[in-house]
């Protein structure tokens, strides 16, 4: 028989996937900042910063839209009480 799959351990394993996702978007910000500054703009710092902060960007509009997927309940779940 299957387990039942509580609200909690759903909004736990979207966190734990966002916070993945960013450490993921933040090292390859980060690394192509690397490369565009050792290439391209003389050892500056910036492109390190730009890189690193898109790449944060893109994980918190990813991480926002999936909590917020999470945190809403499918119209099948809803009930409605008769007014008898």
């Amino acid at each position: 028989m299957a387990r039942p799959t509580f609200a909690e351990d759903e909004l736990g394993k979207r966190w734990d996937r966002c916070i993945y996702d960013g450490i993921l978007k933040i090292g390859g910000g980060l690394s192509i900042g690397v490369v565009g500054s050792l290439l391209f703009f003389k050892r500056r710092s910036w492109p390190l910063v730009f890189g690193s902060a898109f790449g944060l960007g893109l994980a918190y509009g990813n991480c926002q839209r999936e909590i917020k997927g999470a945190l809403t309940l499918p119209p099948s779940t809803v009930t409605h009480k008769s007014s008898n």
